[in-house]
């Protein structure tokens, strides 16, 4: 979709190490092996806000950046409620897999579900966000069967937010701790799955089972702590929009409005979009999406 835009390309396998600033603006990016990208119009980070300020710190330790950005940086990053800041979320335990579907029900029902979720006590300290007392599970394969070979299904289960990431912090991804501490949290999500699904996990196809820890999400997806996004209460905090102090940089993604889950991040990159388009670039757009005539 991005690619078929003149001049618009996806670079895989392109780590980026540093945002560049010169002349008090966003000049563009330095990746891991050398590689300087420009920036004609804007830099556009859907990194959190820590990550974001890493990748900045070359140009604020030169000074390159002023005072005003660096304090806003430094908000964003301020997770101690007790001086303003807003605390991250929890993070997150998944578990995808593949299963023999012999013998299960071939449509949702109540008795079957397509996606259920399974709260182990309302008694809880946290209510649902404590840790390890919900699950969501689903089974998409059971709406839509061309998403599994024929007889097969494929699961998906975690626990929303409400992973302390304190469980696993400084662990050795190689060590027998960690590798114990999976196999506890598959086993819990697998509890939760055969609520519905009878013997899933010994239904359970060899080389499909993927177990994502917080540490997963902090290695592989870059999110710090683990974490997608700050936890505001509503009508006490609110999510940063998307331009910043920095003149050509602009910020998007689940730290910022309108906020955690893929509509909702999908919706800042949108936002953030619109506001690098001219007035007149708005203008043709609408002309182009003509509201429907009234009837």
């Amino acid at each position: 979709a991005t690619e078929k835009y003149d001049k618009s390309r996806v670079c895989v396998n392109a780590h980026v190490e540093e945002i560049l600033v010169s002349d008090g603006r966003a000049s563009g990016v330095k990746l891991s092996d050398g590689t300087i990208i420009k920036a004609t119009k804007a830099v556009v980070s859907n990194a959190d806000p820590f990550i974001t300020k890493k990748l900045l710190a070359g140009a604020r330790k030169a000074g390159l950046t002023d005072d005003k950005f660096n304090e806003y940086m430094d908000k964003l990053t301020n997770t101690d409620g007790d001086s303003g800041g807003i605390p991250n979320l929890k993070s997150f335990i998944h578990i995808h897999a593949g299963i023999d579907a012999t013998g299960l029900p071939p449509v949702p029902s109540a008795d079957f579900p397509a996606q259920w979720a399974v709260v182990r006590t309302w008694e809880a300290e946290e209510g649902v966000e404590s840790p390890r007392n919900i699950v969501l599970c689903s089974m998409p394969s059971l709406i839509d069967p061309t998403l599994a070979p024929e007889g097969k299904h494929v699961l998906h289960a975690y626990v929303p937010a409400t992973e302390p990431y304190e469980w696993w912090e400084n662990l050795d991804r190689k060590s027998d701790e960690y590798l114990k501490k999976k196999e506890e949290a598959a086993d819990f999500l697998w509890s939760a799955i055969e609520e519905y699904v009878p013997n899933a996990r010994e239904r359970a196809v060899p080389g499909t089972v993927q177990i994502g820890t917080p540490l997963t999400h902090e290695r592989f997806l870059r999110r710090t702590s683990g974490a997608y996004g700050p936890r505001v209460e509503a009508g006490k905090q609110q999510l940063p929009g998307h331009t910043t102090p920095l003149d050509g940089l602009l910020l998007c993604g689940d730290f910022t409005f309108p906020g955690i889950g893929v509509p909702a991040t999908a919706a800042s990159g949108a936002i953030t979009a619109n506001n690098l388009l001219s007035v007149q670039q708005h203008w043709r757009m609408l002309d182009k999406i003509k509201l429907p005539e009234r009837k």
